[in-house]
């Protein structure tokens, strides 16, 4: 019984931090003299008050899903991935350019091929800080936010130049966008409103997820390797092939996600100059929601929209109650730290039941995961 109710609080962690985090944003918003039962009644009905409205959070949470099925693939393998924003850069790149230099294809055809293309641009992108840690002992976090600034740099130039709308080019404000996507490359929507096919695509690859980490034989290395080096080597297993694997699996996760922006969302690419301007933070965001979802593809699902509906209710809740553009960021950000700071935590109460060194408490978990009949 002890050991179920253990379970239970270890589940709810994250929900707990979430309810905490609104508390202390509560306090603020009195500090403010805002009613924080107004504000946040209104941030609920901006994210589920309407059909449209909880629609709007599914579009916001797709991306959040496919960043944070990749950073599960990577943390599982025992690499982190900062770089999201700059693989959905360059996968929205590679996948744009494609649909606006071969627009004769067939619409399915199309966009089958700019998935593919913005898939494995993001996974190159991602490879890449892989193979410095796999081989060189390069720290991927440091490589995968240059990678970040790289891909915005690459962004700028071609928005501003080959890449821009023609239309742009001939006036003198040059907005940095590429020219609207055929209406035959636009994904299939849900009238009217703006959900489109890419919500559906990115259930379906949680699912796919889950089975490959959990089902398959790729899945079993990749975390033995994450949890247990040195054993994992010494059952025959390639590490630095599967630390490789793990983050051009992650990156291509994201490059898919920057397709789906530009083929769900926005059927062109623009930016502010900023990776924000074209990303809306969700390299960022869908770090969080994958430790929201405790790094498990099917749970990360619910943790998605839940981020989805904080960003999307926030917007409306700044309207309603007149609160300064500052304190939704703050907001988001008391809702980041304290999901994180959640997650350390039951590493800590894990530890402390088990009592384990630090290093060996990802290999716990994978033998408590792991059915008896699993080999490598």
């Amino acid at each position: 019984m002890k050991s179920r109710i253990n379970a239970v609080i270890d589940a709810f962690l994250p929900v707990f931090a979430t309810i905490a985090a609104l508390v202390v944003g509560a306090v603020m918003l009195i500090l403010l003299g805002v009613n924080p039962f107004v504000a946040y009644s209104a941030l609920f009905q901006g994210a589920f008050g309407s059909s449209n409205a909880f629609a709007e959070t599914l579009v916001k949470a797709t991306p959040l899903l496919l960043v944070g099925l990749g950073i599960c693939i990577a943390y599982r393998g025992n690499v982190i991935n900062i770089g999201g924003e700059g693989q959905m850069i360059v996968g929205a790149l590679l996948a744009t350019w494609l649909g606006i230099t071969f627009t004769g294809l067939p619409g399915w055809l199309g966009i089958l091929l700019a998935m593919l293309i913005g898939t494995l641009g993001g996974s190159i992108w991602g490879g890449i800080p892989g193979i410095l840690k796999a081989h060189f002992n390069v720290n991927e976090i440091l490589s995968t936010v240059m990678m970040n600034a790289i891909a915005v740099q690459l962004m700028n130039f071609f928005l501003t130049g080959v890449m821009m709308d023609p239309l742009q080019a001939q006036v003198a404000s040059k907005i940095p966008q590429t020219a609207r996507l055929v209406e035959a490359y636009r994904l299939p929507r849900l009238a009217p409103t703006r959900l489109h096919l890419g919500a559906l695509i990115a259930v379906i690859l949680a699912v796919a997820v889950y089975i490959l980490l959990w089902r398959t034989t790729l899945g079993y290395r990749i975390r033995a390797v994450g949890q247990k080096p040195s054993a994992a080597k010494y059952g025959g297993i390639k590490v630095k092939r599967h630390i490789v694997i793990s983050l051009l699996l992650s990156g291509a996760f994201a490059g898919l996600a920057g397709v789906i922006q530009v083929y769900g969302v926005n059927y062109r690419m623009i930016t502010d100059g900023s990776p924000t301007g074209f990303t809306g933070a969700a390299g960022f965001n869908g770090i969080v929601a994958a430790l929201f979802g405790q790094l498990h593809p099917l749970l990360t699902i619910p943790a998605s929209i839940l981020f989805g509906a904080l960003l999307v209710g926030a917007n409306t809740m700044q309207r309603v109650v007149q609160i300064p553009s500052a304190l939704i960021m703050a907001l988001n950000g008391l809702v980041v730290v304290f999901v994180v700071s959640s997650e350390l935590w039951r590493k800590k109460r894990q530890r402390k039941r088990l009592s384990i060194p630090d290093d060996d408490v990802g290999a716990a978990e994978m033998l408590s995961q792991t059915p008896v009949e699993e080999s490598p």
